[in-house]
């Protein structure tokens, strides 16, 4: 599994999980990285400075950081925001360091990639779109429909959501994703949040056309729990449903889902049927936290399922493993 070429799509906790397990495979790695963001430290610096949004993309580089003291330590540093009353209020040191380093160097792939040496990371960190972009979304809640705008407002808006878009609606790419795609072995979408994290990468024209025209395997990663808001009354096959609303296209080869977390597993092998692909039941959550992916067993899934030697298990079994 050494030499695979894989890469992986979406934003904040969802992704950061994918790439810690796709460090036990491999160490090229490509992370995409959402650029919607508009909340918090990163809310902040993209109104201030009128950059993109460099949180996702931070927690990106820490996930890949290098096993080492020196790695680990750059991480902390990376992640550790400031308490106080003043301006430096909940910014995170690796947003600031990298708004430096765009300011320093006018190219955001060369900043980025400048971070990652600092870190020792074992991949690649880019952005999904050359500009910031934002999210716009339906919601309806009973009668009542309404236009909600804004990742943040996105994420925690009540009701159905529907017809996500994104403005502009076709932001450029950069030339270093198209690259990264074109030579990928594998691509993964998911875990995160599904509309404002996952979701996005199909909007964006160019980028859900090389998705869907690459010749790697495609793998999509389910969540391990409904989010609040966003996705709250979602089945597991409502979220690749989402994707298929959005993107009618679209196929997959893998879907991996933790079953604990798939309350009707027939549903969600029918829906990935359609979509082409099979289904791998297997434990992925954490012992710790049910809410949380375990990179180690994740790996292990993601390595099975790219080899294809497991199809559809049976959900039972996986149930009473420990």
């Amino acid at each position: 599994m050494s030499a695979i070429r894989a890469v992986a799509l979406g934003g904040g906790h969802g992704l950061s999980a994918t790439l810690r397990a796709l460090r036990f495979l491999t160490e090229d790695i490509t992370a995409v990285v959402t650029v919607a963001d508009d909340g918090g430290s990163s809310g902040r610096l993209r109104d201030e400075f009128d950059i993109l949004p460099p949180g996702d993309l931070r927690m990106a580089l820490a996930a890949l950081c290098e096993g080492t003291e020196w790695g680990r330590t750059w991480r902390d540093v990376l992640q550790h925001r400031f308490a106080s009353s003043g301006p430096l209020a909940g910014h995170a040191v690796g947003n600031l360091l990298i708004a430096a380093l765009w300011d320093q160097l006018g190219d955001e792939v060369a900043g980025l990639d400048m971070v990652g040496r600092l870190l020792g990371a074992g991949g690649r960190v880019l952005p999904m779109s050359a500009i910031p972009l934002v999210i716009e979304a339906e919601v309806r809640e009973g009668q009542t429909g309404r236009t909600v705008r804004g990742q943040v407002t996105v994420a925690s808006a009540h009701g159905a959501l529907s017809n996500v878009r994104l403005v502009p609606a076709s932001p450029p790419v950069r030339p270093e994703v198209t690259e990264a795609l074109g030579r990928a072995d594998l691509i993964i979408l998911g875990p995160g949040s599904w509309y404002t994290s996952v979701l996005p990468h199909l909007l964006v024209p160019e980028l859900g056309a090389q998705i869907r025209q690459a010749k790697a395997r495609r793998m999509i990663v389910m969540n391990l729990s409904p989010q609040d808001a966003e996705t709250a009354d979602l089945s597991p096959a409502d979220h690749l449903q989402v994707l298929q609303d959005h993107d009618p296209e679209l196929t997959c080869d893998v879907v991996i889902a933790d079953p604990l977390a798939v309350a009707d597993p027939e549903e969600l092998v029918a829906r990935t049927h359609q979509m082409g692909g099979r289904v791998l039941f297997r434990q992925v959550r954490s012992a710790e936290r049910v809410d949380v992916h375990d990179p180690l067993r994740l790996a292990a899934a993601i390595r099975d399922a790219y080899e294809g030697s497991l199809g559809d298990v049976d959900t039972r079994e996986n149930k009473e493993r420990p």
